[in-house]
């Protein structure tokens, strides 16, 4: 039997309702089938995120150290495995993917070293270098069909902002996500095409395993993919490892990296706060995150 974190078990429901508890309640048969299916013996501790378990193992054929993840299937997970087969024929600098069951969303994964992330590296310019290069390189790639689309999300936060507005108790800051709509709204009609992670912070990127001929390398790992314009990934980068004095040199090396128009990022990086500040007047906040407010203060030259 496989052990499911409890900090797993609580973000499941809380998220996912009883559709969630259903599923963690699930996850050790679901784990069995495919430790049998694939050939697989256990081979460490569980580990969670936010809404998967990743089990390393080891795989019986070759002997080979693999990572078996298992989650949800929904509109931010389920292009996940095409995401990463398109990146890696690309050489992106993702995990690459074994093996994957549609019907489940399970997915055998290369193993990296969970021991060395970049969030453990103590130089947050440094993290955020490799924050830079690894975003210009999966911005290259296009989106393939089907993938869920930014110009979707843009049109509903947009008809959505008036009454996340209303729902907040600062003057100020129903003001500031007024003007994070208007920005979204100047770009919306030209979502862009390339193909996002939108979840990429130091957390989500590990060291390579010399082992698997990828030693020094960075390697990213769980997107939540979309098709879209690649300034709508920069905000996790300025607000991890939150520095307001280094907001704008955040922003001016990761659009600078990425070739983009400042002026675009700037809008669609206005847009990640008008997003954050839907999802959370709609869970019941009356405030914006202090530091997505100051991180839209600062784009918009009032920091």
């Amino acid at each position: 039997m496989i052990d499911v974190p409890e900090e797993l078990v609580l973000n499941l429901s809380d998220h996912g309702g009883a559709a969630g508890r259903a599923f963690a309640g699930a996850l050790p048969a679901l784990a069995g089938r495919f430790l049998e299916e694939w050939g697989l013996r256990p081979d460490g501790a569980p580990m969670s995120g936010m809404c998967a378990l990743v089990l390393p193992v080891v795989r019986v054929d070759g002997g080979s150290p693999a990572a078996l993840k298992l989650q949800p299937v929904d509109e931010e997970t389920v292009g996940e495995p095409v995401a990463l087969r398109a990146w890696g024929a690309a050489g992106a600098g993702v995990v690459g993917l074994l093996e994957h069951d549609a019907a489940t969303g399970a997915m055998l994964l290369e193993r990296l070293d969970e021991r060395r992330p970049l969030a453990g590296v103590a130089d947050a310019r440094a993290a955020v270098r490799v924050l830079a290069g690894s975003l210009a390189r999966l911005v290259r790639v296009p989106a393939p069909p089907g993938m869920r689309r930014l110009g979707d999300a843009a049109v509903r936060m947009v008809e959505g902002a008036p009454g996340a507005v209303a729902g907040l108790a600062d003057e100020g800051e129903r003001r500031l996500l007024l003007d994070c709509a208007a920005a979204v709204r100047e770009v919306a009609g030209d979502p862009g095409d390339r193909l996002l992670h939108w979840d990429l912070h130091d957390g989500n990127v590990l060291a390579g395993r010399a082992e698997e001929g990828r030693e020094g390398e960075w390697v990213v790992i769980d997107p939540k993919p979309l098709s879209g314009d690649p300034g709508f990934e920069l905000f996790p980068a300025l607000s991890n490892r939150f520095d307001a004095s280094e907001v704008l040199w955040r922003f001016d090396l990761l659009s600078g990296t990425l070739g983009l128009d400042r002026e675009r990022a700037r809008a669609w990086t206005l847009g990640r706060v008008l997003q954050n500040g839907l999802w959370g007047v709609g869970g019941g906040a009356r405030r914006l995150p202090g530091e997505h407010a100051e991180i839209a203060r600062r784009l918009l030259g009032r920091g």
